[in-house]
């Protein structure tokens, strides 16, 4: 970005470049990449077990016996989630998760179903951290409300903005509410238990209440009810993936570095979760949706009802109006908000890969100014911004369309490494063996266990909005299946043959003229340099009386240069330019023409609405045309010279000690003074349009003459036109 003045606040929220011998410095040890990677699964502690909680109580206080079993699945997966992507890390040290790992074992379409799942599910993490954290805030002050959306979509520009300033950065800007939250969790949990063991149990503000049950649940419908609570609690495993996709970013040892975070990861979250779920059924929490509050009996009039983690706090500290309950409040909806932060790292990094293998556009493959993959970050932050806008910021409605794509991914990502081990068992002996077994074991139950629940998400969520990640998918692989094609189909078109490129016969040049002013005769001097096999100057007479004043200019500057003007009767300038360079292209198709533009170069935005309009329709038309070349000549106004010598004193030094070019051989090549357009008998390259006799570059008709144009001829008519 060259404009000081939009530099400036870049620079100001996204800092200053990095160079490439930087990139060591942005690796993140494991302190830091915790709250990078981390922050989505240890965040989902805060409302896992309330989303148990939740559907139990459709069966009403008789059906929350279950929340322990329930529970006890949840923490039983994510130990072998756990421990399947720690081989993950091992197995694959340069990212990539589920993608990369499907991709190598079961081929290409399982990788991109694999990865358009990712890719779905972090936009969702994104949508529903922000507006879960929001929900937090507008329940404390409840006037902010009607501004949900505009502060969601806020809250994800200052995410997006922080991620661009690099990994590193984001880390150290997230690591407080991240260690915060773990350790206002912790404190609760402790003091929670301390409490029970000296019979001083917590006891929550809705024990007293009874549950209404929905539907009179027996026999295989309590299976049921058990099956969605258990699909519900696993929201407690979203953002697991992350640190496998994203080992690159680790110090070294990455490997192990990444696998030991995932370690503290799930020990943290599994010992959150399952504290605050023992608390909330020994402090008989009671919880039912906002739209169903009536199902509660024997609340007082104007109650409203808190988080389960709220109430659990409230009932731990002695009530809501305890300090320690306004920090364990005011963390959670920070880690919910920057839990969003897992999704910031993850999917740039897999469209980055993507990009590489030509999946998604290259440009996802590129580091920004800060080494980090920015255009994943802008893309994810507009996505985002849009799924919030389009729900209302509503966290029950987008809540439906989470889970499905992380289940997706997790369970191609375990088959995948079943297959992994299992191609590897016969190349080893000994001990490696054994453990490549114990590995392909852990992740064969992974991938069964992943599989049932991915079976279970799909038929309780389907009719909920999951159908319309289902049919997200598909359109973003086939999306993904079709940029690869064009890739593919354009690397063949662009691979030279064993001929080689065959030279073109002739070069015709023709520069376009309006008016005769500095920048036309700088093209047209540029033009004779290029020493074309013929060159001829185009004018459009959409005046006739601009027309008639140019011819007489051109002879009486004596332009060396043939001037052909093209009748527009309808004042069209394109039309007529177009014909004409067709009509030399038919008549030599074998030859190129090139065609010469001369153009304004302005120093601010607004000056580019006021110039070169034509040249740019123009352009674009001619790019089109096989056979065609087009060369801009720019001259600068005063406001570009300006400009450009700001930016020259800025400009770093570079080494003054650059090879000198090459010089020509005058002995005998073109270009001497025998050539067309070489140099004339002063030694020199002379001028075009300046006061002197014609001659200006290599005498009069220098470069050569059109079929059409008479012999010694300045102006004349098209006699196609």
């Amino acid at each position: 970005m060259r404009n000081p003045l939009l530099r400036a606040p870049k620079r100001f929220l996204v800092g200053r470049p990095l160079r490439n011998e930087q990139m060591g410095d942005t690796l993140l040890p494991k302190k830091l990449a915790l709250p990078v990677f981390c922050s989505d699964p240890l965040s989902s502690v805060a409302y896992a077990t309330e989303e148990i909680l939740l559907m139990l109580s459709l069966g009403g206080l008789a059906m929350l016996y279950l929340a322990w079993w329930v529970a006890a699945g949840v923490v039983l997966l994510l130990i072998v989630v756990v421990a399947s992507y720690r081989q993950t890390c091992h197995a694959y040290p340069n990212g990539g998760g589920a993608y990369t790992v499907s991709r190598e074992n079961l081929g290409v379409n399982p990788s991109l179903i694999a990865a358009s799942a990712l890719l779905i599910d972090y936009v969702m993490t994104v949508a529903v951290s922000v507006v879960a954290g929001v929900a937090n805030i507008t329940s404390a002050f409840p006037g902010l409300g009607p501004y949900a959306v505009e502060i969601s979509i806020g809250l994800v520009t200052l995410l997006a903005v922080i991620n661009l300033r690099g990994v590193k950065e984001s880390g150290a800007a997230f690591a407080i509410p991240t260690y915060g939250f773990v350790a206002s969790v912790l404190v609760m949990l402790g003091v929670g238990a301390f409490r029970f063991l000296f019979g001083d149990a917590p006891r929550a503000e809705s024990a007293s209440f009874g549950i209404h049950p929905t539907h009179d649940f027996s026999g295989l419908l309590v299976v049921v009810l058990a099956l969605r609570a258990f699909a519900q609690g696993c929201t407690a495993l979203t953002g697991v993936e992350a640190v496998s996709n994203g080992v690159p970013n680790f110090k070294r040892p990455k490997s192990r570095n990444a696998a030991s975070t995932l370690l503290i990861m799930g020990t943290l979250a599994i010992t959150m979760f399952a504290g605050i779920t023992a608390l909330a059924i020994a402090a008989h929490v009671r919880v039912v949706s906002a739209e169903h509050l009536g199902r509660l009996t024997g609340i007082p009039a104007g109650y409203e009802q808190k988080t389960v983690i709220a109430q659990v706090a409230a009932a731990v500290f002695g009530g809501d109006d305890s300090p320690l309950f306004y920090m364990v409040q005011a963390f959670t909806a920070a880690i919910l908000v920057l839990a969003a932060n897992t999704a910031f790292n993850g999917f740039p990094i897999l469209a980055s890969i993507l990009g590489e293998d030509g999946f998604l556009p290259r440009q996802f493959a590129r580091r920004g100014d800060r080494l980090v993959f920015s255009n994943g970050i802008v893309i994810l932050t507009l996505l985002a911004a849009l799924l919030i806008w389009a729900f209302d910021a509503s966290t029950t409605r987008l809540i439906q369309l989470y889970i499905l794509g992380v289940f997706v991914s997790f369970t191609l990502s375990q088959w995948g490494m079943v297959r992994h081990w299992t191609r590897l068992i016969p190349e080893a002996a000994g001990r490696a063996r054994s453990a490549m077994r114990r590995s392909r074991l852990i992740n064969g139950l992974g991938g069964t266990l992943t599989s049932l629940v991915l079976v279970i998400v799909l038929i309780t969520k389907f009719t909920k909005g999951a159908y319309i990640v289902c049919i997200a998918m598909p359109l973003l692989f086939l999306l993904m299946k079709a940029i690869r094609r064009h890739y593919d189909r354009v690397a063949v078109e662009l691979t030279p043959g064993d001929e080689g490129v065959t030279l073109p016969s002739r070069i015709h040049g023709v520069v376009l003229v309006s008016k005769l002013h500095t920048p036309a005769l700088r093209a047209l001097a540029f033009a004779r340099a290029t020493r074309p096999s013929t060159l001829t100057a185009v004018t459009v007479a959409s005046s006739a009386a601009e027309t008639e004043a140019l011819e007489g200019e051109w002879s009486g500057r004596a332009i060396p240069v043939p001037l052909v003007v093209l009748d527009s009767p309808y004042r069209d300038i394109t039309g007529p330019v177009l014909d004409y360079v067709a009509r030399i292209r038919r008549r030599s198709p074998r030859d190129v023409v090139c065609v010469f533009i001369p153009e304004y170069v302005v120093g601010h935005w607004w000056e580019q609405l006021l110039h070169n309009q034509s040249a740019l329709r123009l352009k674009a038309r001619l790019l089109f045309r096989p056979g065609v070349m087009v060369t801009s000549v720019p001259w600068q106004l005063g406001s570009a010279a300006a400009r450009g010598a700001e930016e020259a004193a800025a400009t770093q030094p570079v080494d003054d000690h650059l090879p000198e070019p090459d010089a020509p051989d005058s002995g005998g090549e073109p270009g001497g003074s025998d050539a067309p357009g070489g140099r004339d008998d002063a030694g020199g390259l002379g001028g075009v349009g300046g006061p002197a006799a014609p001659g200006g570059v290599g005498g009069s008709g220098g470069a050569g003459e059109p079929d059409s144009m008479p012999a010694g001829a300045l102006t004349a008519r098209d006699p196609s036109a």
